[in-house]
């Protein structure tokens, strides 16, 4: 502990106390390149501090929203399909996760989707009363 309180009573202000600093801002034109070296710990010291309080107080970046159709239709305003509710048979499965190779339809890859990401996402399903049981 005495040492710690040797650097800040003594070797510190001994430290700054020999740095160059002018008094005036037109004054910092004036010194040597010998000068600014010394300066550079110090001026360092000052920005990594500076740094890291600003960085504990500022919130962390918003992620970008990503969208969510990567690549399907995407020369369409608005993707949208129409589906006679007389093909449907008993039980189909629609894409939710705009990750499907044959969209609307469900192809399972979602399955893939949720592992890389940690999502939940699953198809639409619609079955008839019938079949369900």
């Amino acid at each position: 502990m005495e040492s710690v309180a040797s650097l800040v009573k003594v070797s510190l202000p001994k430290y700054l106390q020999g740095l160059p600093i002018p008094s005036s801002l037109g004054g910092f034109a004036s010194l040597s390149g010998q000068d600014w070296l010394a300066l550079v710990p110090f001026v360092g010291t000052v920005s990594l501090l500076v740094y890291v309080t600003v960085r504990a107080f500022t919130p962390p970046a918003k992620p970008k929203d990503v969208p969510v159709n990567m690549k399907i239709q995407k020369e369409s305003a608005k993707v949208v399909n129409m589906v006679d509710i007389e093909d449907l048979g008993d039980k189909i499965s629609y894409c939710r996760c705009w990750r499907s190779k044959k969209f609307p339809l469900c192809d399972g890859s979602h399955n893939k989707h949720n592992e890389e990401t940690g999502d939940n996402v699953g198809p639409l399903v619609l079955q008839r009363k019938e079949a369900a049981k």
